[in-house]
Order: structure tokens, then sequence, then C-alpha cells
């Protein structure tokens, strides 16, 4: 079995508000290997973040991936939008509308990836009946809504019987929320794909000094393999 390799996601909620262009620009030059973009509603989690307009100026600049989680109930009626504004992988939490099966269709119907999110309260189980149509499980090691909380290591069990449902199947397991260099390895042994960063990265460096945020990428990789 050839060696896994974990991807970089940066989180653009870290990053400089009024200077979102250049950060992205930065962190891609430095070696992201996507762009982590988190729309959140005010009701399905406790903070407002981005928009699809926001999603779509930010398009351009993104030349890896765009990779848009949405935090936001209904998700539904927001498909359309996003897929216009150009995300090219768009998660759904699992409690987010009645139905996740529907909801996985439309988001490949439109093109994108589609990535089902689990919360900490999730049973990976849930998971089981919805995997052939899900190219990504995000599963959150916080509880969503804010950036800067601690990992949560319960969630590490959840990772394993997530990656032995997954079998051979080509779906990663990305993981979200207090991603460093010390939790980075717990996550990948336990078997995630794609880590998640947002203060990890975005507190070393800016646009114009970007240097750091390639040494903080490179701290993540390098933790994160086997």
């Amino acid at each position: 079995m050839s060696e896994r390799r974990v991807a970089i996601a940066p989180s653009i909620l870290a990053a400089d508000f009024a200077d979102f262009g250049r950060e992205v620009r930065a962190v891609e030059d430095q070696g992201a290997d996507m762009i982590h973009v988190d729309v959140m509603d005010g009701h399905f989690v406790p903070n407002l973040t981005f928009g699809p307009q926001m999603v779509k100026a930010l398009r351009p600049h993104v030349k890896t991936v765009m990779d848009v989680h949405l935090m936001i109930a209904p998700v539904d009626p927001y498909i359309d939008a996003y897929a216009e504004a150009g995300a090219d992988i768009l998660s759904a939490h699992y409690e987010a509308g009645p139905h996740i099966h529907r909801t996985l269709q439309a988001i490949r119907g439109h093109g994108m990836k589609a990535g089902l999110a689990l919360n900490p309260g999730t049973p990976v189980e849930v998971a089981g009946p919805v995997l052939d149509l899900c190219d990504t499980v995000l599963v959150m090691t916080v509880n969503p809504g804010f950036g800067g909380q601690s990992f949560l290591e319960s969630q590490l069990e959840q990772i394993r019987r997530l990656r032995a449902m997954i079998g051979d199947r080509p779906i990663t397991i990305g993981i979200d929320g207090g991603v460093d260099t010390r939790t980075a390895p717990l996550a990948a042994a336990a078997g995630g794909d794609m880590l998640v960063a947002g203060s990890a990265i975005f507190k070393h460096g800016s646009a114009d000094d970007p240097a750091p945020y390639g040494e903080a990428i490179t701290a993540l990789r390098e933790a994160a393999r086997p």
C-alpha cells in the first residue's frame, strides 16, 4: 500500500480579512495544497463569516483548490450560489438539512466534489449509507463556529473508525480544528488525509512576509509524515 500524502489546507478564517487576495496567493506560493473557506451563518453555528459573493471574489486568487465548508442550515437553497461562486469542494454537515443524501447528490450534480462534515457529537456511522456519494468526509475536531479552539482528542477514535469504514475507496478524510504540530501526527496516524489549519499557519508572517507561512506549512506536513 502506498504512503498516503497528507494535504495542508490553510483556513482563511485566520487570515487578514482586509487582504484576502494576497493572503491566499502567499500561502499557495508557500506550499498550501488548497484553500479552506469557512462559511458560517450565525444560526447553525454561533458566528457569521462569508457569503457567496465573498467566495466569488476570492476565486480568481485561488490557483489550487477552493474547499468551501458550509456551516449553515439549510444548505440546499445555497448550493447553486456556491457552485456559481467557484467552489471546487463543497462540504455540508449531516444535521444541516433533512436529506443529506439529496444534498450530496445536488453538490455532485453541480460538478463539485461533495464533502460530508461530522460534528464531535455526530456518530461516524451516519456516513455509512452515503459514503459512495462522498469525495471527502470532514471530521470536526472542535465544535464548529470559531477558530483557535483546542483539538478534541476524543475524535481520534472517530477518525480511526471512519478510515476502517472507507477501506480502499478514494475518499479523503479531512481534519478540522485545533491542528498544529502536536496534533497533526495524531490526526494523520488515525487516518486523516487533509489537515485544515488556521492560526497554526497565519499567526506566523504576513502577505508582506510570507516565508513563515511556508515554514509553518512544511512543519505541519513533516509532523504528519508517518
